[in-house]
C-alpha cells in the first residue's frame, strides 16, 4: 500500500483487476482520442478489434488496439489506413499482441498502471479545471513543450487541444500554476466507470517542484469512486506509484523509426 500526507493508503488492486486493467486502458483510451478526434473535425474509425483516427499531415493516424486477436480483415483495413495516412502513424495496443512492424514502425513498451478507487486528498489550490479558451491554450502550449511535440511545432493554438474537447463528455483539462504561471497540465476522461490520464506534462522551467505531481492529485481527488488507469513512461512510473498506482501489464506503443 501507498501512503501520502493528504490521503488515506490506496488498497492493493486484487489480481482480477489487474488483469482486467489491459482492456480497461484499452477502452478509455480510444474514448480518448475518439473525443479528440470528433473535437479535431477528424474521421474515426470503429471496429471490433480497433479504433483508428484519421487525421491531417501533423495530426497522423492514431491506431487504438481494442482486442488482442485481430481477424485479417482487420488486419488489412488497420495497413490500408497506415498506407494512406496523410502524417504520421503512431498504434497503441495494450495486449502487446499485434506486430506492426510491416508498417515500418519501432515498438516500445510501458506498463499499463491502475489505481483501485480511492480518495486522493483534498483538491489542489492551484490545479485548475480548464474552463476558459486562455486556459487551454495554456495546456496546450505546456504539453507542446513538455512532450517535445516536433509534429505540433511551430504551435498553432487550439491544433493539439481544439475548444471543443473540453466540450466532449467525460473530458477534462487540468492546468497546474506555480506563483500564479501556468506550470504544468493533463487530461483527465471517464469513460464507462473507469478514470485515464493523459498528456501529463511540466513546463521545462518548472521540472522538479512537484508540478506533475499536482496535476495528477488536482485531477484524481476529484475521482475518488473510480478506478483509474494509466500508461506510465519510464521517468514517470515512480510518481505514479507513489499515489497508488500497481503495474499490471505491458503495453506496446508503436510509432515512424
Amino acid at each position: 500500500m501507498t501512503t501520502s500526507p493528504t490521503s488515506s493508503p490506496t488498497p492493493s488492486p486484487t489480481a482480477t483487476d489487474l488483469a482486467e486493467a489491459t482492456l480497461r486502458q484499452a477502452r478509455n483510451s480510444a474514448a480518448f482520442w475518439t473525443a479528440t478526434g470528433r473535437s479535431r473535425g477528424h474521421e474515426v474509425v470503429r471496429r471490433r478489434g480497433f479504433v483508428a483516427v484519421d487525421g491531417d499531415e501533423r495530426a497522423g493516424l492514431r491506431i487504438l488496439i481494442q482486442e488482442p486477436d485481430l481477424d485479417p480483415d482487420e488486419r488489412a483495413e488497420l495497413t490500408a489506413l497506415a498506407r494512406r495516412a496523410a502524417g504520421p502513424v503512431r498504434a497503441e495496443d495494450p495486449f502487446s499482441a499485434t506486430d506492426l512492424s510491416h508498417l515500418a514502425l519501432r515498438s516500445r513498451q510501458m506498463p499499463v498502471m491502475l489505481r483501485p478507487p480511492a480518495p486522493a486528498g483534498d483538491p489542489v489550490p492551484d490545479v485548475i479545471r480548464v474552463e476558459r479558451p486562455e486556459d487551454l491554450r495554456e495546456a496546450e502550449r505546456i504539453v507542446i513543450e513538455g512532450f517535445d511535440l516536433t509534429d505540433f511545432t511551430p504551435h498553432r493554438p487550439g491544433e493539439l487541444f481544439p475548444p471543443a474537447l473540453i466540450e466532449q463528455p467525460g473530458v477534462d483539462v487540468f492546468v497546474a500554476l506555480r506563483d500564479g504561471v501556468p506550470a504544468g497540465a493533463g487530461v483527465s476522461v471517464v469513460d464507462d466507470g473507469v478514470a485515464s490520464h493523459y498528456w501529463i506534462a511540466t513546463s521545462p522551467s518548472f521540472r522538479s517542484r512537484g508540478v506533475g505531481r499536482a496535476v495528477m492529485r488536482g485531477s484524481l481527488a476529484r475521482l475518488p469512486d473510480l478506478p483509474a488507469t494509466l500508461t506510465a513512461s519510464k521517468l514517470g512510473r515512480p510518481l505514479y506509484e507513489s499515489l497508488g498506482y500497481t503495474a499490471a501489464a505491458p503495453s506496446t506503443w508503436w510509432a515512424p523509426r
